[in-house]
C-alpha cells in the first residue's frame, strides 16, 4: 500500500474527522463517552483588561488544564484561585471526575498542591536542569 504523509488541510481539520475516528476505535474498550468540550476562562481588572486567564478541555470525564497564566503583577491576590476553581465546577458540570495538568518546576507545582493536586509522575530534565511535573485531582 502507497501512502503520503503531509499537514492536514484546513479543512481535514475541522472536519473533525481523525478525532470522531478515534473516538469511535476507544468506544469499543471504555464505552461512549461526551465529546471533548472546552473551557474558556478569563480574569479581568477594572479596565476590562485580561491579567489571567485559563485553557482547559474536558475529555473523557476529565478535566485537563492546558493553559492557567496569572499577570506577574497581580500573582498571589487569588485570581489564580478563583480560575481553577470555576474550572473544576465547570468540568464536574460537564461530567468530569478528575482532573490533570502538567507544571514546570519553575511554574506552579506548589499552587497546585494546595488545591488539592498530587504529583503523580516528573520528568526529570525536561528543559534544562527543570523537571515537569504530571499532577492529578480527583473532582
Amino acid at each position: 500500500m502507497n501512502y503520503t504523509v503531509a499537514p492536514a488541510t484546513g479543512d481535514e481539520v475541522r472536519s473533525g474527522y481523525v478525532g470522531r475516528q478515534l473516538r469511535e476505535f476507544n468506544y469499543r474498550y471504555v464505552g461512549e463517552y461526551p465529546e471533548v468540550q472546552y473551557i474558556r476562562l478569563n480574569a479581568r481588572d477594572s479596565k476590562a483588561q485580561v491579567v489571567g486567564g485559563l485553557r482547559a478541555i474536558v475529555a473523557m470525564h476529565w478535566l485537563r488544564v492546558e493553559v492557567l497564566w496569572v499577570s506577574d503583577d497581580l500573582r498571589g491576590k487569588g485570581i489564580g484561585s478563583q480560575l481553577l476553581v470555576e474550572a473544576e465546577r465547570l468540568a464536574r458540570g460537564l461530567g468530569a471526575r478528575n482532573a490533570a495538568l502538567e507544571t514546570f518546576e519553575w511554574q506552579a507545582p506548589q499552587f497546585y498542591a494546595r488545591h488539592g493536586y498530587e504529583e503523580v509522575a516528573r520528568m526529570d530534565k525536561y528543559i534544562g536542569n527543570f523537571y515537569l511535573a504530571i499532577m492529578r485531582k480527583a473532582l
